[in-house]
């Protein structure tokens, strides 16, 4: 059982295992000569949005009906959930790394994102068909 989940969502766990280590690990303090405002929560976004349209993406190239009820916990709230979990791993149980409240906003967003994309994506598999 766990091989199939590993074969089916092969890209989704390596980009969440990816996010954890990344939001685990410290990070060294660059130096760049360009400043993007919230440059930290765009990254938040991105990340989650990737995340989020990865398991839409395993889903549908794994599953030939879609179950509304899976998807909505899957794609929405378990990203979420994570995001929210790590949040609080990075102010209690790390040094390094701090908790905010925003950067659990901007996964949220980017989780919204990707739903969005995913919707898009399982649309165009029904057009096609």
């Amino acid at each position: 059982m766990l091989r199939l989940y590993l074969r089916r969502y092969s890209l989704t766990i390596l980009l969440a295992l990816t996010i954890v280590f990344l939001s685990l690990l410290p990070i060294p303090d660059l130096k760049v000569g360009v400043h993007v405002p919230l440059a930290d929560k765009w990254t938040h976004m991105v990340m989650y949005g990737v995340l989020t349209f990865a398991i839409w993406f395993d889903y549908k190239r794994s599953h030939q009906k879609f179950n509304a009820w899976r998807l909505f916990v899957f794609t929405f709230m378990a990203p979420i959930a994570m995001g929210g979990i790590l949040e609080l791993m990075q102010a209690h149980l790390t040094s390094c790394r701090s908790g905010e409240w925003l950067d659990f906003v901007a996964n949220t967003i980017g989780v919204c994102c990707g739903t969005v994309a995913g919707l898009l994506l399982k649309i165009k598999k029904h057009k096609t068909q």
